[in-house]
C-alpha cells in the first residue's frame, strides 16, 4: 500500500509560491552554452564573439566532469596568468554550488618536457575527491604529451605556434580524452580561422560552433547581464548596451563580436586550382530562344525543345556509363540570368566529374521544366538532385520534388549560413581532385572566380559579361555547389541498373 504524507495546510501556500518561483527562475546556462556543454564530440571548436561567458560554461562542465568517479582530469591552456586564474575560480565557484567535495585552489608548477629540457610552468590546481583534478597553466606549454584527459585552449587564435600545440593535444585522444578549442578570431591567415575552414570543408572530423554577438544577445545574454547587476531588462536597454558594445570595438567589431576573421575579402578560389580541374572533353550545352519564343503556341515551343533535347542533349546523355551514380545541381535564371544546371557522375573511384553543362538563356519556365525533366528522366542511377529554391526557382524546385520525390529533390534556399557550410566542400573537392572535369571554358571560370568571401563567408558576389552581353552571376558556380551538395547529402541506395528511354517520349510533351 502506498501513503501519501501531506503537508500542514499552512504549508501548502508557501511550497507552492516556491515551485511557481523555481518555474520562472532562469536556466542557469544559456542555450548556447547548453549547447555547447551537450556536444560530447571528443574535439569540438567554437568561434564566438568576445564575453559571452562561454568560458564560464566550460568551467561548469569541467568541475562535473573532475568531481565524477567516472570523469577525468583537465587541462586549461590560456595564453596568460590572468585567464588560468579566473578559469580555477570559475571551476571553484562552480564545485561550491555543486555542493561537490573539493580541496583549496594550489599555486604550483607543472614540469613539461620539450627536446632535452624540463620547463616548469605556473600552473593553479584544484583536486577532487574523485582523486581527478583541473590544472590552469598560465602560458602555453609547449609538450603535452604523457598527460591524460580533458584538454581545453582558450584564445586559440592568439597563442604561439598554435598547429604545434593542437598535435600535442590530439594525442591525449588516443586515451579516450577530450580536446575543446576555443577562441575569437584573430586574422584570417590565423591557424585557428583556417583549422575552421577546414572543417568546414570536412577535412577534419571536429564539432564546430559559431556563437556571434548577435545571436549571444537574441539567446538571453543582455538579460543575464541584467541579473546579475541587478537592474531591470527592457528592450531599449539591450538595444543601447548593444550599441554601446560595438561602438567600444569600432571598425574590429566585426571580428571580435560577429566571428568575421580580418582580411577575409578576396576571390576564394585561384585561377591555378579553377584550371587544373578543367577538361577540354567537357562539353557546354548552350540554348537561348529570342523574346518571341515566348508568346509561340505552346505545342510549337514544346515541340522545338522536344528536337533539340533529341538532337543535342540525348547523344551526350548516351555516352554516360550505366553504372554510374548520378547527381544533379540547378541554378535558376530566367531573362538576365543564366540557368545553370550540372550534371555530377560518380563511379567507383568517388571522383565526382562532369560529363557535359547545360547552360539556358531566357527560356520560358515550362520550357525549362521540359529541359530539367528530360535530362533527368535519363542520368543513369539518379540519387539526388538539389535545386536553387530562391526566388522565381521556386517553381522548377517544386515540380521537380514532385516529380521525383522529396527523398531525391533538395529544394535549397540559398542563404549565407548554407554558403558558409557548402563552399568550403566545394573548394576541397577541387584541391584535393574530388571534383573534376569542370569545362574549359572562361565563363565557367569567371564564375568560379566570383565567388569572394563577404564577412568571412565565401559567396557569389558578383556579375560578369556573358555572350552577347548576356549577364553571368556565377551561375555555374551556384549549380556545381549544389551538385555537389546532392553528391553528399542526397539518396545514398545501391546502384540498380536500369534501362533510359532512347527518345524524348512524346514530343507534343517533350518529356
Amino acid at each position: 500500500m502506498t501513503h501519501v504524507t501531506s503537508a500542514p495546510a499552512a504549508a501548502k501556500p508557501v511550497a507552492r509560491a516556491a515551485a511557481d518561483a523555481a518555474l520562472r527562475a532562469p536556466a542557469v546556462l544559456l542555450p548556447y552554452q547548453q549547447r555547447w556543454c551537450a556536444d560530447t564530440a571528443p574535439v569540438k571548436i567554437c568561434e564566438k564573439s568576445r564575453r559571452i561567458g562561454l568560458s564560464w560554461a566550460e568551467a561548469a562542465d569541467s568541475a562535473l566532469m573532475a568531481a565524477s568517479d567516472a570523469g577525468m582530469d583537465t587541462w586549461y591552456v590560456g595564453y596568460n596568468k590572468d585567464m588560468a586564474q579566473e578559469f580555477i575560480l570559475d571551476c571553484a565557484d562552480w564545485a561550491r554550488s555543486y555542493g561537490m567535495v573539493a580541496g583549496e585552489i594550489e599555486e604550483t608548477e607543472e614540469v613539461f618536457v620539450e627536446g632535452d629540457e624540463r620547463k616548469a610552468i605556473l600552473a593553479f590546481v584544484i583536486r577532487f575527491a574523485s582523486g581527478f583534478r583541473i590544472t590552469a597553466l598560465s602560458s602555453r606549454p609547449s609538450n603535452l604529451r604523457g598527460k591524460q584527459g580533458r584538454v581545453i585552449i582558450d584564445e586559440a587564435a592568439f597563442h604561439d605556434q598554435l598547429g604545434e600545440l593542437l598535435k600535442a593535444a590530439m594525442a591525449l585522444l588516443i586515451w579516450g580524452g577530450q580536446v575543446h578549442i576555443i577562441s575569437t578570431h584573430d586574422g584570417a591567415d590565423n591557424p585557428f580561422a583556417e583549422l575552421i575552414e577546414e572543417c568546414r570543408a570536412g577535412k577534419k572530423p571536429y564539432s564546430v560552433h559559431r556563437i556571434p554577438f548577435v545571436q549571444a544577445l537574441a539567446e538571453g545574454l543582455y538579460q543575464r547581464v541584467c541579473l546579475k547587476k541587478g537592474i531591470p531588462w527592457t528592450i531599449e536597454g539591450e538595444r543601447a548596451w548593444a550599441k554601446e558594445i560595438r561602438d567600444f570595438y569600432g571598425e574590429d567589431a566585426e571580428e571580435e563580436l560577429d566571428c568575421v576573421p580580418k582580411r577575409g575579402g578576396g576571390k576564394y578560389l585561384s585561377i591555378a586550382l579553377i584550371e587544373s580541374r578543367m577538361s577540354a572533353d567537357t562539353t557546354i550545352l548552350e540554348i537561348s530562344r529570342n523574346d518571341e519564343f515566348v508568346v509561340l503556341p505552346e505545342h510549337i515551343r514544346m515541340a522545338d525543345i522536344a528536337d533539340w533535347c533529341n538532337a543535342q542533349l540525348l547523344p551526350l546523355l548516351a555516352k554516360i556509363p550505366s553504372t554510374v551514380r548520378s547527381y544533379y545541381g540547378q541554378d535558376f535564371g530566367r531573362s538576365g540570368d543564366l540557368s545553370s544546371g550540372v550534371p555530377l557522375i560518380q563511379a567507383n573511384d568517388l571522383v565526382r566529374r562532369l560529363p557535359f553543362l547545360l547552360e539556358m538563356a531566357n527560356i520560358p519556365f515550362e520550357c525549362q521544366k521540359q529541359l530539367v525533366f528530360f535530362l533527368l528522366d535519363r542520368l543513369p542511377n539518379l540519387m539526388g538532385a538539389a535545386f536553387d529554391a530562391t526566388g522565381n526557382g521556386a517553381y522548377l524546385a517544386e515540380v521537380a520534388m514532385q516529380r521525383y520525390g522529396r527523398n531525391r529533390v533538395d529544394e535549397i534556399k540559398l542563404s549565407q549560413d548554407w554558403y558558409m557550410r557548402w563552399m568550403p566542400k566545394l573548394k576541397a573537392g577541387l584541391e584535393d581532385g574530388n571534383l573534376d572535369g569542370l569545362p574549359k571554358h572562361d565563363g565557367v571560370r569567371d564564375d568560379l572566380r566570383g565567388i569572394e568571401k563577404v564577412k568571412g563567408i565565401p559567396m557569389v558576389v558578383r556579375r560578369t559579361a556573358g555572350k552577347d552581353k548576356q549577364q553571368r552571376h556565377g551561375d555555374s558556380a551556384v549549380a556545381l555547389c549544389l551538385a555537389n551538395y546532392a553528391s553528399y547529402e542526397l539518396n545514398k541506395g545501391p546502384v540498380r541498373v536500369t534501362s533510359r528511354p532512347r527518345r524524348g517520349g512524346d514530343i507534343a510533351r517533350g518529356y
